[in-house]
């Protein structure tokens, strides 16, 4: 008999005995999908071969919902297959919120098709058939899919190392290769929804053969899929691109993929973003300054880029030199860096720069501001001693917090990333640095989580992720250090020996992308920004001609108060203005008539309709400007 301790108690099983066996004759069955022994994730159709301790898992635990997913991208294969039966299936992972599966097919697959494909997918489910679990060699897992014509599965079990199990998962007449652990029965999938259609490619390199992206959403029960959806929907509405030809913010066209037009109204907003970043650089004693477009490709080449980042380059070539178009600013500060021989004494030196980078991302990857080829970064390199690392990243931490806060998020989920298998340095300075950064996050009594393995090849990192208020996660900050790219690029300052050394490299962003910022502003607040943010604060707004003298005065008062404001004399009835710019998300509409010029006053409307009354423009002004100097302000929205 073999003894397994099961959710506390101990149970005596006969050998072999698989875990569904065992839950089913002692357990409410209906709700566990999964186990774990002894800290493993297994399927339920695991045999137990000795004692062990086992955990069980729900389908609402997040290990759970992650299996649910796993699934169901199989099951979305098994509906596919069956409908268009040549398709090549090549990757299905799990993602936020759901999955997606990279397909071939000669028939696109159109938005419409989609409902077609979900409702096989809901009849295969109900059918509540057996998912089994076959571990196979690799002879028999090619001759498997040799068998089935799927090309890009043999392209991925050539790249399964000898020593590493391959499982193939039984659905029916449909086969996939995973490593699981999955459901074991359909009848545990009943709440879930193909999303959408997306354009991929093989390995993500554009140079191969382009795929389709299928999008779908699973959950372990209906509410929660309702719940998902009507987020959903709320996203689809607040989406920035939409908005942002709306509001007059930007716009995008062929001649120049993944770049942006920047309005008047969205430039401004640009600007504003940019300038309050600039504000903290001053604050917090950092040089701003200001590097080329164009370098070299040698130097590019020399500082590692040119290697592991060709295919994002952007090439140009005069006079027979060959240049590359600025992926990044690294290389550039140090040559800023480099301009001076430094001692110990002058570290830490802050460079900062809101860079303008190019990087040659795939044409199917492309999406508004969130993922362009052209963008700004806030970027900034700190250069200090090894001993200086912990308060840098201190204060780092803090200007982090601070500038979330200030733009309105304060859920920031952390991540510490430690040396990876391939990396330069001493095992001693990565010690150094990665118990500098974990000592860094402790002394700020936050909760940060380790991605063991995860770090750059030249230092451990911490990135930034926030959550929005439709619970979408976007990972924007990063502090990074790098003990590699100093010492190529022969930087070094003399340390309290007398002897040259290379400085200890800090790049850090904190909104990573300013164009995508910007995106993720747009879509939190639906185009309803924050007064302080607004491009255009208040717009004044005339009944008849006769009040047009008076309109301009006012105008001109506002703005000299630093008060963005547009001015609206169009032959047009007011009410119609009045839905005109609220649309447009303009915070305050002031109304002007005869009245208002006979009392020398105005009246005021915000963009949710609320009728503020009549007052007099000083007033008006003394409030805006309090409400501006209040960053967490946020007028209503709705």
């Amino acid at each position: 008999m073999t003894e397994v301790i099961i959710e506390n108690q101990k149970i005596s099983i006969s050998s072999d005995e698989s875990i569904a066996e065992i839950v089913s004759s002692n357990f409410d069955y209906s709700d566990i999908i999964a186990a774990k022994i002894n800290d493993n994730l297994v399927d339920l159709s695991e045999k137990i071969s000795g004692n062990c301790t086992i955990e069980l898992v729900k389908s609402s635990d997040p290990e759970g919902l992650e299996i649910i997913r796993h699934t169901c991208a199989h099951v979305f294969g098994h509906a596919i297959k069956q409908i268009h039966p040549n398709t090549k299936m090549v990757i299905g992972p799990v993602i936020d919120n759901g999955f997606y599966y990279d397909i071939y097919t000669e028939n696109s697959i159109s938005e419409k098709e989609l409902s077609q494909i979900e409702m096989l997918m809901k009849k295969l489910s109900k059918k509540k058939y057996k998912i089994i679990r076959e571990v196979v060699s690799k002879e028999k897992a090619i001759k498997v899919f040799k068998d089935r014509n799927e090309d890009y599965k043999l392209k991925l079990i050539d790249e399964i190392p000898d020593n590493e199990i391959i499982a193939l998962y039984h659905h029916e007449e449909y086969i996939d290769m995973c490593r699981g652990p999955h459901l074991i029965n359909t009848k545990h999938l009943n709440a879930f929804k193909l999303t959408k259609v997306s354009g991929s490619y093989w390995k993500g390199d554009s140079k191969n053969q382009p795929l389709q992206r299928i999008y779908g959403t699973a959950w372990n029960n209906k509410n929660a899929l309702a719940d998902y959806l009507k987020k959903l929907s709320e996203a689809e509405k607040r989406d920035h691109r939409k908005l942002g030809q709306k509001l007059n913010l930007f716009h995008f066209q062929e001649e120049s993929p993944g770049m942006v037009f920047w309005h008047d109204n969205g430039w401004t907003l640009f600007n504003i973003v940019k300038d309050y970043i600039a504000n903290y650089l001053k604050e917090n004693n950092y040089q701003i300054i200001n590097t080329p477009q164009v370098l070299d490709k040698s130097l590019w080449k020399k500082s590692g880029h040119l290697d592991k980042f060709s295919e994002l380059i952007f090439d140009v070539s005069s006079e027979n030199r060959d240049y590359a178009i600025k992926p990044m600013s690294c290389p550039g500060h140090i040559q800023i860096y480099n301009q001076g021989l430094k001692s110990y004494k002058d570290l830490p030196i802050k460079l900062a720069e809101f860079g303008l980078v190019h990087r040659n991302e795939p044409s199917g990857t492309l999406h508004g501001l969130m993922r362009i080829r052209a963008f700004t970064q806030d970027d900034a390199h700190i250069f200090c001693t090894p001993d200086q690392i912990e308060e840098e990243i201190k204060t780092l931490i803090d200007n982090v917090y601070n500038i979330y806060k200030t733009f309105g998020f304060t859920d920031i989920k952390i991540e510490l990333s430690t040396r990876p298998d391939q990396k330069v340095g001493s095992e001693a300075i990565w010690d150094k640095a990665e118990d500098a950064l974990k000592a860094a996050l402790d002394s700020k009594n936050i909760k940060w989580q380790l991605n063991a393995g995860d770090g750059a090849f030249y230092g451990p990192k911490i990135d930034f992720s926030l959550k929005d208020s439709l619970d979408r996660v976007w990972q924007l900050g990063t502090i990074q250090l790098d003990f590699s790219m100093p010492t190529r690029l022969d930087a070094n300052y003399i340390n309290d020996n007398g002897d040259k050394t290379p400085p200890v490299m800090i790049h850090r962003a904190i909104l990573g992308s300013l164009e995508r910022f910007i995106g993720i502003l747009i879509e939190e607040h639906g185009g309803n920004l924050p007064l302080w943010l607004s491009p255009v604060q208040a717009v004044i707004l005339n009944i008849t001609e006769s009040q047009n003298d008076y309109c301009n005065q006012i105008r001109n008062k506002l703005t000299k108060s630093s008060i963005r404001t547009e001015i609206d004399l169009r032959n047009e009835k007011i009410s119609y203005k009045i839905r005109e710019h609220s649309v447009k998300r303009i915070p305050y509409m002031i109304v002007v008539g005869d009245k208002e010029v006979e009392n020398k006053k105005i009246s005021i409307r915000t963009r949710d309709g609320d009728d503020m009354g009549i007052m007099d423009v000083d007033k008006f002004i003394k409030m805006v400007e309090t409400l501006v100097k209040d960053y967490s302000n946020l007028l209503k929205t709705k």
